[in-house]
């Protein structure tokens, strides 16, 4: 009987996005951008970081000059750039999701122990939240790049530090309201423990507002690499990202407008499909919106 309703949720669920076009875009952009992180090794058809000066500033095959053997043209120093968009979605979209988690993760906890115990814990944790959302995000993570040097670890370590505050309120608000109902009420009167009241009854009620605006901020965190990585404190060569391939170009795009251009175009779709497949994820968990 539970399987029949599990199965019918989940058939309702695909109906509702087969239902929702943008949602259903959203989700194709997303499995593609995975995919092509994933067959990386196999879809590209050169070494990223592999240089031909003999082959520099190649533009795309359909315009003069341009060759099939680099479909998206070259950059300054003669690499693919068809080849370095595809091993640059492996690293920012890394990034971008691994950041999340982390932030999740400190957000959940932090949150779940200010909402529900109170008192000296909240009072300690929210003001923490206050100290961290007075100072501007992008100052504090150039100040700790610029301290500890940028790299993948660094930058999802610094990036996941600095925004579990968002999650952190909004799942003490959820809580605050959540515990306050009478099945949470009933199982504290039967002597149930806290943590098994917080990961049972609690935890369940709030994780899908989490869930939502996690999904919406796996887009910024993928713009906010960027912007680091365009800046100089983000990935750093020999690795590839979308952010540093717009940096490698930003000198040429008067003359050679493909370098930047198409790792924007990538990062701009993929930060629509997230964004379109948290809307229809926001739609679909709402408890208002739920036929």
């Amino acid at each position: 009987m539970l399987n029949r309703k599990k199965k019918s949720k989940l058939h309702n669920l695909f109906l509702r996005l087969l239902r929702s076009k943008t949602g259903f875009v959203g989700l194709l952009i997303v499995l593609a951008m995975t995919g092509m992180a994933v067959f990386a090794p196999i879809l590209a058809m050169y070494d990223p970081a592999k240089t031909d000066i003999m082959h520099r500033l190649i533009p795309p095959f359909w315009l003069e000059g341009g060759t099939k053997d680099f479909p998206l043209g070259t950059d300054n120093l003669g690499r693919d750039v068809l080849s370095r968009i595809i091993y640059g979605s492996r690293i920012s979209l890394l990034v971008g999701i691994s950041a999340v988690i982390l932030a999740g993760f400190l957000g959940i906890i932090f949150g779940l122990i200010a909402g529900y115990y109170g008192y000296i814990w909240d009072f300690i944790i929210m003001r923490t939240v206050d100290s961290f959302l007075a100072i501007p995000n992008i100052l504090f993570m150039l100040i700790i790049l610029a301290v500890l040097g940028p790299s993948v670890t660094t930058l999802i370590l610094v990036l996941g530090g600095t925004s579990w505050v968002v999650y952190a309120r909004m799942v003490r608000s959820e809580t605050l309201s959540v515990k306050e109902r009478d099945f949470v009420r009933s199982a504290k009167a039967i002597g149930a423990k806290d943590y098994r009241i917080i990961v049972k009854y609690i935890l369940p009620n709030v994780i899908s507002s989490f869930i939502v605006i996690a999904t919406l901020n796996v887009a910024s965190t993928i713009i906010l690499e960027a912007s680091l990585s365009f800046l100089g404190l983000g990935i750093q060569s020999p690795d590839v990202s979308w952010g540093l391939m717009l940096s490698d170009g930003r000198e040429y795009i008067a003359t050679s407008w493909w370098v930047a251009t198409f790792p924007g175009v990538a990062i701009t779709v993929t930060v629509l499909g997230v964004i379109f497949l948290g809307d229809w994820l926001r739609d679909v968990l709402d408890p208002k919106l739920i036929d």
